[in-house]
């Protein structure tokens, strides 16, 4: 049998806790230097149409998370993500929100981003906060973008009885509203990668 390398043990699985917030978004806990990494999303020479997603982070009893971060993933309007091909100048394509401290609102700018291989369009969302062991995977999809869900690979797999809470309800002109519930009757889909 051969012999195992002499290798420390993993340690514990930690939640995030409270220092996620001075570790990735340094301004909301109070420090000014460094700069927070990851508030623009798609700047201002980013093509295509202009949206706003807001919403909230609930726990299972319903109330707002009011610690939770989020990190958002996407392609651009024309279908390509960064470092998988070329985009236009000012679209980072990645980003990181935090829930207001006293309300748990968070919303992030952005462009609607195109579909990729077959997919809907969506965006990748990975939520941490203090009482969860590991980061939380979701996608976000579009309430207007019907057909598209329809045939999205990923999300016709999810029960029909559950896909709604992977859909952004159009609320206002470019205006998405998102809300995570992280148990419960209602709870998000995540998924597992």
């Amino acid at each position: 049998m051969p012999k195992r390398p002499n290798v420390p043990p993993e340690t514990a699985s930690q939640t995030a806790g409270p220092y996620v917030h001075i570790g990735l978004m340094p301004s909301i806990a109070g420090l000014d230097r460094p700069k927070d990494l990851g508030h623009e999303i798609a700047g201002p020479e980013a093509a295509g149409e202009r949206i706003r997603v807001e919403g909230l982070v609930r726990d299972g009893a319903g109330d707002a998370v009011k610690d939770a971060l989020i990190e958002v993933w996407q392609a651009n309007a024309a279908c390509v993500y960064q470092g998988a091909g070329t985009v236009e100048p000012g679209f980072r394509g990645w980003g990181r929100v935090a829930a207001d401290f006293e309300t748990g609102a968070w919303a992030f700018d952005t462009v609607k981003p195109g579909a990729v291989d077959g997919q809907a369009p969506h965006i990748n969302l990975w939520i941490v906060a203090r009482g969860i062991n590991i980061g939380l995977n979701t996608r976000l999809y579009f309430e207007d973008e019907a057909e598209a869900n329809a045939a999205d690979p990923l999300l016709t797999q999810v029960p029909a009885a559950r896909r709604g809470t992977l859909i952004a309800q159009l609320c206002d002109d470019q205006i998405y509203r998102f809300d995570i519930r992280l148990q419960g009757d209602g709870e998000t889909v995540f998924l597992d990668i």
